[in-house]
C-alpha cells in the first residue's frame, strides 16, 4: 500500500490535485481521506463555544485516531471514519464514511504534514503552494456557498485565526514536501508527474517510492 500527503493552505487546491490523480488512476485503486473530516468531536459543547475554536490550530485534529485508521487500513481492514458536519461544527452523529483498504491510499488536509506521527506513516509527501490572494477567494466563495457563512464571519476568521496559524504550522510544514506543486489543481505537469510515480508504483517498476 502507497500512502500519500497533500498539505497546502486553505483554498491551495489541496482537494482538486487528489482528485484529479484519482481521476487518472481510477477510483477503484484510491482510498481518499479528508483530514477535514477527523476534526475532533464537539457534541459536548454548546454552538457559540464551538464557533470559537480554533480550526487552524494542530490541536483541532484527532491526528491520534487517523492515524489508527490509516494503520488499520493498511494492515488491510476496512474502517467506518468520522464525517464533519461544517454546518454544526461537530463530527456527524447519523453518517460515516466507509474507508477501503485500496492499493494507494491519498490523506489531504491543512495539516497532514505537520503532524509527526503522521508525517512518518507517508511515502510520499506533498504541499500544494498557491498564492494567498488566489486561496482566501476561494476560502469566501466555499464558505459562503457550502457553509452558510457571513462575509463578516469569514473575515474575522481568517484574521484571527486562518492567517496567523497558516504562518505559523502550515507554510512552515512544507519543508517536510518531497514535491511541492505551485498553483494546485492548475499544474497539471505536477499532476502528471505524481500520477506517473504513482503508476509506476502500481506497476511494481523502477523507482517505486520505496526505493
Amino acid at each position: 500500500m502507497l500512502m500519500i500527503g497533500i498539505a497546502g493552505g486553505t483554498g491551495s487546491g489541496k482537494t482538486t490535485v487528489a482528485r484529479s490523480v484519482i481521476d487518472r488512476l481510477g477510483a477503484d485503486k484510491v482510498t481518499f481521506i479528508s483530514q477535514d473530516n477527523y476534526y475532533k468531536d464537539q457534541t459536548h459543547l454548546d454552538m457559540p463555544t464551538r464557533i470559537k475554536t480554533n480550526y487552524d490550530h494542530p490541536l483541532a485534529f484527532d491526528n491520534g485516531l487517523l492515524a489508527e485508521h490509516l494503520r488499520r487500513l493498511k494492515d488491510g481492514q476496512a474502517v467506518d471514519g468520522p464525517v464533519y458536519d461544517f454546518t454544526l461544527h461537530t463530527r456527524s452523529s447519523a453518517e460515516t464514511l466507509k474507508l477501503q483498504p485500496n492499493p494507494i491510499v491519498i490523506v489531504e488536509g491543512l495539516l497532514v504534514l505537520w503532524d509527526e506521527n503522521l508525517r512518518g506513516m507517508l511515502d510520499i509527501k506533498v504541499f500544494v503552494d498557491t498564492d494567498p490572494d488566489v486561496r482566501i477567494l476561494r476560502r469566501v466563495m466555499r464558505d459562503l456557498e457550502q457553509r452558510g457563512r457571513t462575509i463578516r464571519s469569514i473575515r474575522d476568521q481568517y484574521l484571527q485565526t486562518v492567517k496567523p496559524m497558516h504562518e505559523a504550522f502550515i507554510e512552515p510544514s512544507k519543508k517536510y514536501a518531497d514535491l511541492i506543486l505551485p498553483e494546485g489543481g492548475h499544474n497539471r505537469v505536477g499532476i502528471r508527474m505524481l500520477t506517473t510515480l504513482v503508476e509506476t508504483y502500481l506497476t511494481g517498476g523502477p523507482g517505486r517510492a520505496d526505493d
